[in-house]
């Protein structure tokens, strides 16, 4: 079977020209095929569908309180980092938002445009502000490096040779807006963390340390959040049939960055 020159070149031209962009920390290349404005937009409508079904907290909740804090001064550092990196566009436009939803799952997520969600199950876990705040960091790293962006490319790429790209974002259709819950996590029932993959898990593990000990929040309390979540798990999952590394892999690689986090730390008054 013969295929069209054009569409096959425009795929070509596509992917190599978008593979140039290079993740903030580990300065890795990715294929970010789509453009961020049109990831932000689908994420509002996702984003205020999910709030219709999952009312947020009040902000006379003490724990509300504690997460748009801690949010806050996150914000701040990574419009901080990235400015002085000289890549801010990474959050151009972005509308910063931060709510705790009544649920017991042990889960949060950040969507492009950061709007961040915290589940009352993960406070459990964390059980203080500097945990909450490296979890936190941690989601909003797989937005500002675009971690969905990419795996959307890629499932594009793999589904339609991005010739549909235009037409599948343009549309906003069913199948579109699975990929882009899968590519984000949307509704992810185990564990705190999104359904990435592992180097996009430990991407957002560094830069996620940096962010928090910016503002404020020691870097120290990461390894003993897992060691936490791998006392609540009890070792079930083996690191090879997750697509995450294993708890102990964790904390082992998050100990290894730790002083160059420890470099970003100044303890918050």
């Amino acid at each position: 079977m013969r295929f069209p020159l054009f569409p096959v070149f425009l795929t070509a031209t596509l992917f190599f020209a978008f593979a140039c962009s290079r993740v903030p920390v580990t300065n890795r290349k990715q294929m970010n095929m789509i453009p961020e404005k049109e990831l932000v937009s689908l994420s509002l409508n996702e984003y205020q569908g999910f709030l219709k079904k999952n009312p947020p907290l009040p902000t006379s909740d003490a724990r509300v309180a504690m997460v748009k804090r801690a949010g806050s001064r996150i914000q701040t550092s990574v419009v901080s980092y990235l400015s002085k990196n000289k890549l801010g566009k990474r959050v151009q436009g972005y509308q910063w938002e931060f709510n705790l939803v009544n649920d017991k799952t042990v889960n949060a997520w950040c969507m492009p445009g950061g709007k961040v969600m915290v589940y009352t199950g993960l406070l459990d876990v964390t059980q203080n502000e500097d945990a909450l705040a490296i979890v936190m960091g941690h989601e909003i790293a797989h937005a500002v490096a675009r971690h969905g962006n990419e795996r959307m490319s890629q499932m594009l790429m793999a589904q339609a040779g991005g010739i549909a790209l235009s037409v599948a974002l343009q549309n906003q259709s069913t199948q579109t807006r699975g990929m882009f819950e899968t590519a984000y996590g949307l509704g992810a029932s185990v564990g705190v963390i999104l359904p990435f993959s592992r180097l996009h898990e430990t991407e957002a593990d560094k830069l996620g340390l940096i962010f928090a000990a910016m503002a404020g929040y020691n870097p120290k309390e990461a390894p003993k959040f897992w060691q936490r979540m791998a006392a609540k798990s009890n070792g079930k999952t083996p690191e090879f049939l997750s697509t995450h590394p294993s708890d102990q892999k964790r904390i082992q690689d998050l100990n290894e960055f730790m002083p160059e986090a420890m470099k970003y730390f100044k303890p918050r008054n």
